[in-house]
């Protein structure tokens, strides 16, 4: 019989009966999983009893996510989220994953995000920059979260297609990630409680799933290439085949770009303007930066080369507050760190753990954008994967970077935002590390 790897791997303390470690990773993770390099590199954590074996290391990161990624499927995590995502490319595996990703990918290329940036991302910032004066309070947590589902929305639907949709977005979505990961960490039993948790995830998950179809047909009957990323999708053939995606396959990605998409923006612009609220130095360099790129104008597509030190805060942004945690699921027998995980084992990739590893990025806990400066030296593979990495690179990875720049360099040629005195920040756990709330006064940088 082969060696069982809870023989070989001891549990992270703090395991609780039942529970297993879902409780510290809920309560606070950004600790928990940091904290995990100090057990080895390769350690045990339980969710409820499923036990999970978590790389602490780039190289084991990039050996699961890159090298040996056709030796894992989607763990179960991902599993949790089908009733959100059904079959899309966040939770598919083998080759209907690797088909759909062929198919999707155009929608991410350089051309349609120049598209998606002159007629979204400029636009839709330089409005909300409009729509502010001087002295004004906002809640900016709230508006950056409509700023990018409304980017998503409009990126996904043109607006004479899908504007009950784009409605739907901006009601829904929100609910669905408040309460995705304490889906993701429960347990069976708790998943089918009647609890406020569920309830209001699935209305809103029915809800979106009883509006797009509508927007899919009608898009499909209408035929045309309105420049958004539904006719692309819609256009896109199998290169085998020659087969289009189905109406359910097409509103699965529909889901998952939406979700992942909108997501990821709010939090990093939230996060961006947070931090250089903080930091006086930096945010005095990357005013100087948005004055002489953009004289007061809103950015664009081709103003994202010359924004070089935003976009450093942008890596910065991204190093601090990543996704928490990605999961796999072992397809075959794979070594991991001389120890052999059968096939059906949990495996588990924190960017936490990696990107707060002081050895790729000394003091890790200041914010310092010049870790990202010309010249700066260069990481491991697998030290720095906001995004993921290797073959389920996320396809918005080069399209997220470019939205976050635009806005926040749109933003900050008209206004500074400077904190509310007395008003505590930190990461509310949900999704993904949303600030607990925003408030900041709106300052006028030009008479």
């Amino acid at each position: 019989m082969p060696a069982d790897p809870r023989d070989q791997v001891r549990a992270v303390p703090g395991r609780l009966p039942l529970l297993g470690h879902s409780v510290s990773l809920l309560r606070g993770p950004v600790k928990f999983l940091a904290s995990l390099r100090s057990h080895g590199e390769l350690v045990r954590l339980h969710l409820g009893p499923l036990p999970v074996y978590l790389v602490t290391t780039p190289e084991l990161a990039w050996q699961i996510l890159a090298v040996d990624a056709d030796k894992f499927d989607k763990g179960i995590v991902f599993d949790k989220m089908r009733p959100l995502f059904g079959d899309g490319i966040a939770t598919s595996n083998g080759e209907f994953n690797r088909r759909q990703r062929r198919m999707v990918l155009p929608a991410f290329s350089r051309g349609r995000i120049a598209g998606y940036a002159a007629s979204t991302v400029t636009p839709l910032a330089a409005r909300l920059a409009d729509s502010w004066c001087h002295g004004q309070v906002v809640a900016l947590d709230e508006e950056l979260q409509d700023l990018a589902l409304s980017v998503s929305g409009q990126t996904l639907f043109s607006t004479e297609l899908g504007r009950e949709v784009l409605d739907e977005i901006q009601r829904s979505i929100p609910i669905m990630l408040d309460y995705v990961l304490v889906r993701a960490f429960s347990s069976k039993v708790i998943e089918k409680l009647p609890i406020k948790a569920n309830r209001e995830f699935d209305a809103a998950a029915a809800r979106l799933r009883k509006v797009i179809p509508d927007v899919i047909v009608n898009a499909r009957a209408d035929g045309g290439d309105h420049g958004d990323l539904l006719s692309t999708l819609l256009l896109a053939t199998d290169e085998d085949t020659g087969e289009p995606m189905t109406d359910e396959q097409i509103h699965d990605e529909v889901i998952t770009i939406l979700t992942t998409g909108a997501e990821t923006t709010a939090v990093a612009l939230a996060w961006f303007f947070h931090e250089i609220g903080q930091h006086g130095d930096i945010e005095r360099r990357f005013h100087a930066e948005v004055d002489e790129v953009l004289g007061g104008r809103p950015a664009t597509f081709d103003d994202v080369p010359r924004l070089g030190y935003t976009q450093q805060i942008v890596n910065e942004v991204l190093r601090r507050n990543p996704p928490l945690i990605l999961m796999r699921r072992t397809r075959e027998t794979v070594d991991i760190a001389g120890v052999s995980l059968p096939p059906g084992t949990e495996v588990a990739v924190s960017q936490h753990t990696l990107h707060q590893d002081p050895r790729w990025f000394p003091d890790p806990a200041r914010f310092d954008p010049d870790r990202w400066a010309p010249g700066a030296a260069a990481l491991p593979k697998g030290a720095y994967i906001p995004f993921g990495a290797g073959a389920r690179l996320c396809p918005g990875h080069v399209f997220a970077p470019i939205e976050i720049t635009i806005a926040a360099a749109t933003l900050a040629a008209r206004w500074r935002l400077v904190p509310l005195p007395g008003k505590t920040v930190y990461p509310k756990i949900t999704a993904t590390m949303q600030p607990n709330r925003l408030p900041m006064t709106v300052i006028a940088r030009h008479e």
